[in-house]
């Protein structure tokens, strides 16, 4: 079905695929701004166009204008293609979602067409290779910054995608198992049913929080903090080439969440209320607008995530993806896997529920045994513990704060108000030769 359309209509679909993403990347913002405000009790944008729904679109023309400033000590060359290279693979992503079912559904200048610019068999390997080439123009842009805080943004980034992403691609090949397909046509075509987020739950939470982490957004938005690293990765840029982060940003947001919709909500299905009392719900341009409500609904979850939770510390970033993520996704792998497995061999949805059920509650008793034993040896292992070493706090020259088990040394005791009286009035617990207030007796003494 794809290869067939004529190359004017290829264009035509290529120009609307870059339309949606910057239309609704320019409705984000604006959204944005208005919900956080409803919840911090502000008023929000409302100057620009009806409700201040123009106000984004007055910033990226305010940003195009300004002054760009290219510092001195920067990489001119790489400094400039950071910008682009974070930018382009935000766009082409969405090359291979579904708008709408397959097949000639309608028509576009009386050309019968699919809602899909094209569809690969291996779509979804597809969208992982071009989400992780963006990465680069964000190590990019903070080494060729020529600055410190740029360059700790970048690596930070860095690291928490390469983190998040192994879960994700974990969380993806849950999917591929149960549909046995990466092709994202064929995925949604497997849910016609029931949806994944119902038949893999754990998946969907797994995408949810790591998709989070990719875009990074509150709460893991630690590239670009401005508490300790000012402005992160793109705090050298200006003008266009920091609206191209900006914009790179919100289209990944986008991106990441028609993905969420293709994968586990049923990509352009009608919800169920709606799909099972009227026939014509997935037909025509009406897969459209459900695909459009799915995607804004997992926007304003980005939205509230920001609105609600503090930024998390860098130490617990890592630990959520390292320690908690990639054990749980690949466990949950492990069982969906097995799950396939059964059905393959015959075996009904009641047995594969009672083996998968007995077995997570082996795993539960021997955790719960393992607890108890832990417990019963810490308090021998508290008494037959040395005392801990002595702490510097002063070590290598700079002040550092003490580690779990180590304790500051006492800090000196302050004379108190009596035993700074007797001292200044010469009681027994001054230490100079002679008394102060006959200092001048001891003077003429020493001369006689």
């Amino acid at each position: 079905m794809f290869g067939q359309d004529p190359w004017w209509l290829v264009v035509v679909k290529a120009v609307f695929c870059f339309a949606f993403l910057m239309v609704t990347v320019l409705f984000a913002i604006v959204w944005e701004r208005k919900v956080v405000a409803w919840m911090q009790l502000r008023i929000g944008p409302n100057r620009h166009g009806p409700w201040g729904l123009l106000q984004s679109l007055a910033d990226g023309m305010k940003l195009m204008l300004k002054e760009d400033v290219v510092v001195r000590r920067a990489d001119k060359v790489v400094y400039i293609l950071a910008p682009i290279v974070a930018a382009i693979p935000a766009f082409m992503a969405i090359a291979v979602i579904p708008f709408g079912p397959p097949g000639n559904e309608v028509s576009i200048f009386g050309q019968r067409t699919t809602m899909q610019l094209t569809d690969l068999p291996i779509a979804m390997l597809y969208i992982l290779a071009v989400a992780s080439v963006g990465i680069y123009g964000i190590v990019l842009a903070g080494w060729s910054s020529g600055s410190t805080y740029p360059l700790l943004g970048g690596l930070r980034s860095c690291a928490q995608m390469i983190s998040y992403e192994i879960a994700m691609g974990a969380a993806f090949a849950s999917v591929f198992l149960y549909s046995g397909s990466m092709s994202t046509s064929e995925i949604v075509a497997q849910q016609d049913n029931r949806w994944f987020v119902v038949l893999l739950p754990v998946s969907f939470i797994l995408y949810i929080v790591t998709m989070v982490g990719e875009t990074n957004r509150a709460p893991f938005d630690m590239p670009e903090s401005e508490g300790d690293l000012v402005g992160g990765f793109n705090t050298e840029y200006s003008s266009i080439k920091f609206a191209m982060f900006m914009l790179a940003e919100y289209v990944n947001m986008v991106t990441v969440s028609a993905v969420a919709t293709t994968l586990f909500l049923g990509g352009w299905r009608a919800p169920y209320p709606i799909s099972s009392f009227w026939e014509g719900a997935n037909h025509g341009w009406w897969p459209m607008l459900w695909f459009v409500v799915k995607v804004q609904l997992l926007l304003f979850l980005f939205i509230w995530l920001r609105g609600s939770l503090p930024r998390v510390r860098y130490d617990q970033l890592m630990k959520l993806g390292w320690k908690v993520l990639i054990p749980v996704s690949v466990v949950w792998l492990m069982v969906v896997a097995t799950m396939r497995a059964l059905r393959n061999e015959g075996y009904g949805f009641t047995d594969i529920a009672l083996y998968v059920a007995g077995a997570i509650i082996a795993l539960l008793l021997v955790s719960l045994v393992v607890d108890m034993l832990r417990e019963r040896r810490a308090p021998a292992q508290e008494e037959d513990a040395a005392e801990p070493a002595a702490f510097d706090p002063m070590a290598g020259g700079f002040p550092v704060p003490p580690l779990p088990g180590q304790q500051l040394p006492p800090v000196p005791r302050r004379r108190s108000r009596t035993e700074r009286e007797l001292v200044g009035s010469g009681g027994p617990d001054t230490h100079g030769d002679g008394p102060r207030d006959g200092s001048l007796q001891g003077k003429e003494a020493s001369d006689g």
